[in-house]
């Protein structure tokens, strides 16, 4: 079923989450484990991120190095699948542009559809470790807006391959990810809603958001987004912090504002468990206010660890 099918029956705000694959090498039971706990609350899906590869430098015995190609957490096809089968609930994998063909991305895109898989969120990814700007694949998309003009082109039974006889149309509802606070590239906040705006006429059906703590902002966007004509459910994402460092820490990757009042109150916390309890309380608050002024689903940020999560939305559902 598709989000916009689940958003549009809805009588009242839904519940997700995301999550990441396994390290490579590690069980999917403690994937399933840090799941179970919040399907109490009846997740409408259940994201699931996607990784680039990586490169390392392994020495030689003779003295020289090798540049070794790595993936950490490999197996998002499959993790959806285990994920609906074990928990019926739908799975929302990422596609994204960095480390992959436009080969590659099909490919992935023919499994989701053999699995029945329905959604996916496509976005560029993050810079390869150590670059200052973001290197498309050689033969890749170089942004979302190429890749989600893919997807809908499979949409339309337009395959890479002009061969191909009477190829099957795909039927996937695209999500696109949204900036409150400007993504890190963009030159301003129009033009990074131009870009966004962009990517909705070539067909994306929601827009998921960038995690955000002061929901004035949330709000703004969402203004600015409608006077733009930007009409599709945007889901906002939100990320419990609950410890000190994750203060310091967010901001640097993420690009994004922590609001002073939040920042004073953490830094006043004598424990790591009053810092726990602050972040908990903010994000309950926030949530309320989200759900107060009718988004359509609280999305949250879980980095595969449920405790938080838990915490917040049985205050919340």
């Amino acid at each position: 079923m598709k989000l916009t099918e689940h958003i549009a029956s809805a009588k009242e705000t839904l519940f997700s989450f995301e999550i990441l694959p396994p390290l490579k090498g590690g069980s999917i039971d403690r994937l399933f484990n840090s799941i179970e706990p919040l399907m109490e609350f009846k997740p409408s899906f259940v994201d699931v991120t996607y990784h680039r590869e990586e490169y390392v430098m392994r020495g030689r015995p003779d003295g020289t190095y090798d540049k070794v190609s790595i993936r950490k957490r490999p197996g998002t096809v499959a993790i959806c699948a285990a994920i609906m089968q074990r928990f019926k609930v739908e799975a929302v994998p990422h596609i994204i542009c960095g480390g992959f063909t436009r080969d590659e991305t099909e490919n992935a895109l023919i499994d989701l559809n053999f699995l029945g898989i329905d959604n996916v969120l496509a976005i560029r990814g993050d810079n390869q470790r150590g670059e200052r700007n973001f290197t498309p694949e050689k033969g890749g998309n170089k942004n979302a807006l190429d890749l989600i003009r893919q997807i809908k082109d499979m949409n339309n039974g337009i395959y890479l391959d002009e061969e191909l006889k009477n190829p099957i149309a795909t039927n996937f509802c695209v999500g696109a990810a949204g900036y409150p606070e400007k993504h890190i590239d963009a030159m301003n906040l129009d033009t990074d809603l131009n870009f966004l705006k962009q990517k909705i006429d070539a067909g994306a059906g929601f827009i998921t958001t960038q995690m955000f703590f002061d929901n004035e902002k949330f709000f703004s966007f969402v203004d600015r987004c409608r006077k733009a004509g930007i009409t599709v459910p945007i889901i906002p994402g939100i990320k419990p912090i609950t410890k000190k460092k994750q203060m310091y820490n967010l901001p640097k990757i993420f690009n994004i504002d922590i609001p002073v009042d939040f920042s004073h109150a953490m830094q006043e916390a004598k424990t790591e468990e009053a810092a726990y309890e602050i972040g908990i309380e903010w994000c309950v608050e926030q949530c309320k206010e989200l759900k107060k002024n009718g988004v359509p689903v609280l999305h949250f940020y879980t980095m595969s660890l449920s405790n938080s999560t838990r915490d917040i939305a049985s205050q919340i559902f």
